[in-house]
């Protein structure tokens, strides 16, 4: 015993310290460890993440991409994320605008309704990539919850550019342009992101409870 006490008394005084962040990441969960890897601890929260993967492992989109929108946030701050589940990585981080009846900077009322021109919540399978008439180059939507957003296509919900979204937008208003229910990003972020995207990824819109119509 005494000779047990000496040996770890030496290790530590010359240094010899436990790894304890990498066992806590050992011990952790497989979602956790998926967080950490993909560069997630400050930008995106943990609870958000583990959600998307709930909708991801039970979807089983063709490709290995989840695109998450976190309404929680204002539209001021980058809350929209494009992460590469298999490569572990963070492709984009960025703005997006929600639903103009969804509130002025944060997004606090959420509806399935036609016309409603609120943003709706939950889990879609991102489509083919279209051209709107109005918007340009965009991607399909497709709601998966029933009740929820299923009738995104009937609304015409997609992803497209709009000019009142992006860094210039934010620093004169103060918050990003709001649209009439789509996740709009910056016009420049489409044409980046078609290619990835359309055909097979998950988007997930994360949200506070709210009111839903």
């Amino acid at each position: 015993m005494k000779i047990l006490l000496v040996l770890v008394s030496s290790f530590l005084a010359f240094g010899f310290h436990p790894p304890v962040e990498k066992i806590k990441v050992e011990q952790g969960s497989e979602s956790a460890q998926l967080y950490k890897a993909c560069g997630l601890e400050g930008v995106l929260a943990y609870s958000v993440f583990e959600k998307s993967l709930t909708g991801f492992k039970r979807y089983s989109p063709k490709k290995s991409l989840i695109t998450i929108v976190d309404y929680t946030l204002p539209s001021d701050q980058k809350r929209f994320f494009v992460i590469d589940i298999k490569k572990k990585l963070l492709l984009h981080h960025t703005w997006v605008a929600h639903g103009k009846k969804s509130g002025l900077t944060m997004a606090t009322e959420f509806s399935n309704k036609m016309e409603s021109y609120q943003s709706s919540p939950g889990f879609y399978k991102v489509g083919s990539k279209i051209k709107s008439p109005k918007h340009g180059p965009a991607i399909q939507l497709i709601g998966l919850e029933r009740g929820l957003n299923d009738n995104a296509e009937k609304r015409k919900i997609i992803m497209h550019g709009a000019w009142y979204v992006g860094e210039e937008f934010v620093k004169k208003h103060g918050r990003c342009g709001r649209s009439h229910g789509c996740p709009a990003v910056a016009p420049e972020l489409i044409s980046v992101i078609s290619p990835i995207l359309a055909d097979g990824s998950l988007l997930y819109i994360h949200t506070k409870t709210g009111k839903r119509g």
